[in-house]
């Protein structure tokens, strides 16, 4: 099986950048293959890995909805748009889920899409997946069997209230995720006692912070992907420490 980190957290903080992170640290430390998934309604983790996109598994979902060729099943047809879907990178795969356009139910879409999945899985020995901001996708059951849940937080006290939230709904739905982590990114001073109160009460493990970096806001203002920072920028070092203790 696959070791499978997910990231999650409220919006702005920076998860899907630390996803890009993530992946650049495995493909370096030769952990290869990686599966990137990209399971944000507003996918942009192609953008931060520097990856060009022509098919999603939403698109794909909604073509199977119309209707498939004569002569092939829903099955062949969603295993052929699966395939068709992974972008392949040197190191490392990406796929992104998308979303569905318009109304009605998506439960068996949904059911071979899940199926599928897991097969392509089978192939990466870690997988990394970059959520919606916010707590639906748990709600969702979207991030399941995760071994670690990386819930990322900015400095400010939403951030944080938003992380234990999102860590209270995992544990009460029981969605088999192995351990759970705050990584308070953006940071421009070590946190205070408040906000390790906060942390220390919820019952989660602060496993480390990353500085705020000029350089990503330089990189995303010029459109070039974060997946290229030097490894001797700040962010990119503190990231790297805290993968060095979550990764097997």
């Amino acid at each position: 099986m696959p070791y499978a980190i997910g990231l999650a957290g409220k919006g702005g903080t920076g998860k899907t950048t630390i996803a890009g992170m993530l992946i650049k640290y495995l493909v370096e430390q030769g952990k290869t293959p990686v599966l990137g998934v990209d399971a944000d309604s507003n996918a942009n983790l192609n953008e931060v890995l520097g990856l060009k996109v022509e098919e999603t598994l939403g698109e794909a979902r909604e073509e199977m909805k119309v209707g498939v060729a004569a002569g092939m099943t829903k099955d062949v047809f969603m295993e052929m748009k699966l395939e068709q879907a992974v972008v392949e990178a040197k190191g490392f795969d990406l796929i992104v889920m998308g979303r569905p356009e318009g109304a009605g139910c998506y439960c068996a879409a949904n059911t071979l899409l899940t199926q599928f999945l897991e097969r392509l899985q089978g192939n990466y020995p870690y997988i990394v997946m970059d959520n919606e901001a916010g707590m639906e996708h748990i709600s969702r059951l979207t991030t399941s069997n995760v071994d670690t849940l990386l819930i990322v937080s900015d400095p400010s006290r939403r951030g944080l209230q938003a992380a234990v939230r999102i860590d209270e709904l995992a544990r009460c739905l029981n969605i088999g995720v192995g351990k759970s982590y705050v990584v308070i990114n953006m940071a421009q001073e070590p946190p205070s006692q408040k906000a390790m109160e906060m942390i220390e009460t919820a019952n989660l493990e602060l496993i480390g912070t990353i500085p705020k970096d000029d350089i990503i806001y330089e990189y995303d203002f010029e459109g070039l992907p974060t997946f290229d920072l030097p490894e001797d920028s700040k962010s990119v070092r503190s990231a790297f420490e805290i993968f060095d203790k979550i990764v097997m």
